[in-house]
Parts: structure tokens; C-alpha cells; sequence
């Protein structure tokens, strides 16, 4: 969990494409894990710039993973509300289906709602069928709940497969991951940490992960990213800058 390469569009038809299919299709046919070296951020940045959310935007979307959390989850919502924030929410669909009713809130409450995978296993692990079938379930199960086919994914730990990003292309959702992240998940990690981490992607056309839940994470460790959302208003506030969701960010 030390490292971004261990832990962490394509939109529907008709839209402009992240990677674009020429691509991947020579990703698929290179080989299943070389879709993995996207998690090396400063390459990913440099290659992959949309891949990395980052977009022709004056704001920065603010994005959270992992959820939704009884615990822990509505009070991510109360703060987003304190600042007059909307942002997009990566859901597990385990998690969703754990608690239907905060998951149908999370978009109610204006938040967008995007594919974070059923389980939270690393691709890397699984089988060309293994995940398909994750990304199918996650995606049949999360539509299910809010009645809103998700357009965003996001693989656990920012990893894809060359099979993840095959089937993302076949369902019709982009593949995304981050500008910048706060490595929020740490025991260790602190508001201020967060925020220093986050420093990199604090700049229009960026995209910040954080985390909602601790389902895994160290214990407790939310309240990193929830004390670290004070700090983050104080640096968009003095430089004008708004925070919105992705689906405003790349526009529909």
C-alpha cells in the first residue's frame, strides 16, 4: 500500500474516447497486465492526460472511492453540502448493496454516481472471465440500486487489465483515474498530509481522489480525508477555483 502502483473518457456511444479503440485493442493484444503501467502517475500524466482526469476545465473534480459507508459516508455528504460541493462518488457495488438506501441519497443529494468494481480486488489477480463478470455484476448491481447507468470506472487500485479496459469500452464507460490522490488510506496519514499530497492535481482541469470509507484502508482513516476537505476549500477558495463532478469536467 506504500506506493501508487499498488494502491489506489470512454463515454457512451458517440463520445470522444480516453484512450480510443485503436489502442485498446493493441493494449489487449500486448499483453493482460501492461495496462498496469497507467498506475505509474508521472507517465500517466504525460501519456494518458485524460486517463489522468485531467481535461480542458477552469474547476477540479473532486472524486471519492471505495463507499457508500453508513459510518462514515454521510458525513462526506454533510461536508460537501457545508461548501456547496457535488462530486463523484466510486462505488463498490458489494458496499452499495450493503446499504441501498445511502447509495440512491449519494445522487439525490446532486453527487454523481460512477463504478468503482463489485469487489475491491486487484485486477492483476484476476482472469480475463473474473473481470468481466466483476465489472458486469458491479455495473448490474449499481444501476440496479440508483436506477442511473454509472458512465465513469475506476478499478480498484487504479489498476486495469487489458480486459477491464475491453470491457469498459463494451459497456459503454470511461475509464478514469487521478490527477492527484491523498494516499488518504494510510494509518499515518493526516489532514495535512492529504492535502500535500493533493497539491499536484489543486489546478484547473485536475481530478483528486479520496477516500469515503475505510472498508480497506486502515481503520478509521476517513477522518483524514474528511479534516483534509477544510484544507482543500481554503486552497480553492484563495485561488477562485470551483470544485464540481467528472461528468461536468469532460462535460456530457
Amino acid at each position: 500500500m506504500g506506493t501508487e502502483i499498488n494502491r489506489g473518457g470512454i463515454p457512451g456511444r458517440g463520445k470522444a474516447l480516453i484512450l480510443g479503440p485503436a489502442l485498446i485493442t493493441g493494449i489487449a493484444l500486448t499483453g493482460h497486465a501492461l495496462p498496469a503501467l497507467t498506475t505509474i502517475a508521472p507517465l500517466r500524466r504525460k501519456l494518458f492526460p485524460k486517463l489522468s482526469g485531467m481535461s480542458e476545465s477552469c474547476a477540479v473534480a473532486l472524486t471519492f472511492d471505495d463507499g457508500p459507508d453508513a459510518k462514515s459516508t454521510p458525513l462526506f455528504l454533510d461536508r460537501l453540502d457545508k461548501f456547496g460541493w457535488k462530486a463523484t462518488f466510486f462505488m463498490l457495488g458489494s458496499m452499495a448493496e450493503k446499504d441501498p438506501p445511502l447509495a440512491r441519497e449519494v445522487l439525490s443529494r446532486g453527487h454523481e454516481i460512477a463504478l468503482h468494481g463489485y469487489e475491491h480486488n486487484n485486477l492483476l489477480w484476476k482472469s480475463p472471465r473474473a473481470t468481466i463478470e466483476d465489472i458486469r455484476k458491479s455495473l448490474g448491481t449499481i444501476s440496479e440500486i440508483v436506477g442511473k447507468h454509472p458512465r465513469f470506472y475506476r478499478p480498484p487500485y487504479g489498476v486495469f487489465n487489458a480486459q477491464a479496459l475491453m470491457t469498459a469500452n463494451d459497456l459503454g464507460l470511461t475509464p478514469i483515474l487521478w490527477t492527484a490522490w491523498g494516499r488518504d488510506w494510510r494509518a499515518k496519514a493526516t489532514p495535512q498530509t492529504v492535502i500535500n499530497d493533493l497539491v499536484k492535481g489543486i489546478r484547473p482541469g485536475g481530478t483528486l481522489l479520496l477516500h469515503d470509507s475505510d472498508c480497506t484502508s486502515a481503520k478509521d482513516s476517513y477522518f483524514s480525508a474528511l479534516g483534509a476537505l477544510e484544507l482543500l476549500e481554503q486552497r480553492t477558495s484563495a485561488r477562485s477555483l470551483h470544485i464540481e463532478r467528472l461528468c461536468d469536467h469532460f462535460g456530457d
